[in-house]
This record gives C-alpha cells, structure tokens and sequence, in this order.
C-alpha cells in the first residue's frame, strides 16, 4: 500500500468536497469527476444517492 487515504477535498469542492477529494485520491482532474457523476446520476438516478452517502462516510481531512 502507498498509504494514501480518501477524504473530502478542503480545497477543491462545490457542495461537499467529494468530487474532489475522488479526484485528489486518484489524481486526476477534478470536472473529469464531476461530469461522470452527473452521468451516472442521470442516467441510473443513484447519483444524488451515492453522493450523500459518500459525504457522510468518507472523513475530512486532519487539521481542518
């Protein structure tokens, strides 16, 4: 393991940071994130979903 950990971006959010903490974690750019998301939230409708759940589960960075 590299010892990188998933949270939710301080510097890089919208509403709650989680595009760009995905982003960050995977290091690409962030819109690429974004984009994909509205995708799948339009056409599957778990999007909104998923997105609330990954807000409340992944943590915020230390020291913030």
């Amino acid at each position: 393991m590299n010892g990188k950990r998933l949270y939710l971006s301080n510097t890089d959010k919208k509403l709650a940071g989680v595009c760009g903490g995905i982003a960050e974690f995977f290091g690409i750019d962030p819109t690429i994130i974004r984009v994909l998301w509205i995708i799948c939230s339009l056409l599957f409708g778990s999007g909104i979903l998923a997105y609330l759940i990954c807000w409340l589960v992944i943590p915020r960075q230390p020291g913030f």
